[in-house]
């Protein structure tokens, strides 16, 4: 099975190669058909966006040939990994607030949603951490210490297990 996010860039690599071999091509045939390339907008915007595809067509490339490495086998069971929403308690709160986050790729990070990145302070201080762990975790706003309260894993989530929260 695919991770999801696997999915989704390898459309947007398709749709960019499709738009680089053949949308480009006949943009930049219609500008340079207006005459004087050196004034020519249309011209320079088609050559900047072919440009850009190119570099973002590399950029995708590499992350798809690093996410493959990433199988649902490969992922973690019992313990905090990508696709994890994890509960957790802010040991130097004096009012037992907790806050719940679900860990993602950092393509996927969407923090209106409580989503996390694998990358961030706290996804990095979490991952292999289980329930009743505590996690020291170094933000820009100083040190905090959190504990783990609930944890289900993406395995529990696909086989059943409670759906996120979408309120962090």
């Amino acid at each position: 099975m695919e991770l999801p996010v696997l999915a989704r860039l390898k459309k947007e690599l398709a749709d960019l190669k499709y738009e680089l071999t053949f949308q480009l091509p006949k943009e930049l045939a219609a500008a340079a058909a207006h005459g004087d390339l050196s004034e020519n907008a249309e011209y320079d915007a088609a050559k900047h966006r072919q440009e850009f595809v190119r570099s973002r067509i590399a950029q995708l490339e590499g992350r798809i040939r690093e996410l493959s490495m990433y199988t649902v086998a490969s992922i973690p069971h019992g313990v905090v990994a990508y696709g994890s929403c994890v509960t957790l308690t802010d040991v130097d709160a004096d009012d037992n607030a907790t806050i719940r986050y679900e860990i993602v790729f950092p393509e996927e990070v969407d923090a209106a949603r409580g989503q996390i990145s694998l990358s961030s302070p706290i996804g990095r201080a979490l991952l292999n951490k289980s329930v009743g762990d505590e996690v020291v975790v170094h933000t820009p706003g100083g040190v905090r210490t959190y504990q783990i309260v609930e944890l289900i894993t993406f395995h529990e989530r696909k086989t059943g297990g409670s759906p996120p929260d979408s309120s962090p």
